[in-house]
């Protein structure tokens, strides 16, 4: 891994399949770089609701206007509003691991947020699909055009060991 420079660390965009750990790396990262980070599930959905999505304009405006502050830290699975940062984005992560490895991980953390079993059970299913989706916001497909497009700085995470890997070279830049 190339080591990272300070001005890669100014405006992060971490994006994943469902049960990457990308809430877990952007609280890592936030950490060492002393910034919080801005979950988009927290933007798209309605506080204290659970499943009921916000208005998109509304959310794509409020994603928007937050990555117009010089520095930020963001994660979501989301390529709809990724697209809408993309131009401010100083380094880019997808996190791409297996969906058995994404199950385990989301079967790990558990229902979250008011969310029922019924719910929990097609959250996994979404998740086991994620290669298969066709839907250009969630999607492996999706994710990889959005990674494509990016010009910048920009890495895929693909196991457990890369993702550390990451943790240890921004603590070496922030040491």
């Amino acid at each position: 891994m190339c080591p990272i420079q300070q001005e890669q660390l100014q405006r992060i965009l971490i994006f994943g399949n469902g049960g990457t750990g990308k809430s877990w790396l952007a609280r890592q990262i936030g950490i060492l770089i002393g910034r919080p980070a801005i979950h988009l599930d927290d933007v798209r959905w309605v506080p204290g609701q659970f499943g009921v999505a916000r208005n998109n304009r509304l959310v794509f405006d409020e994603v928007v206007e937050a990555a117009k502050a010089e520095a930020w830290l963001m994660e979501g699975v989301y390529g709809w509003l990724a697209e809408g940062v993309l131009g401010r984005v100083t380094t880019l992560v997808w996190i791409d691991l297996p969906e058995d490895e994404c199950v385990a991980n989301a079967t790990a953390r558990g229902i979250q947020g008011g969310g029922s079993e019924e719910s929990f059970k097609e959250l996994i299913e979404w998740i086991k699909e994620y290669r298969q989706r066709e839907n250009s916001s969630t999607s492996y497909s999706g994710h990889q055009k959005l990674f494509d497009a990016y010009v910048g700085s920009k890495i895929i995470l693909r196991n457990r060991a890369e993702i550390g890997a990451y943790v240890d070279s921004v603590r070496a830049m922030t040491a």
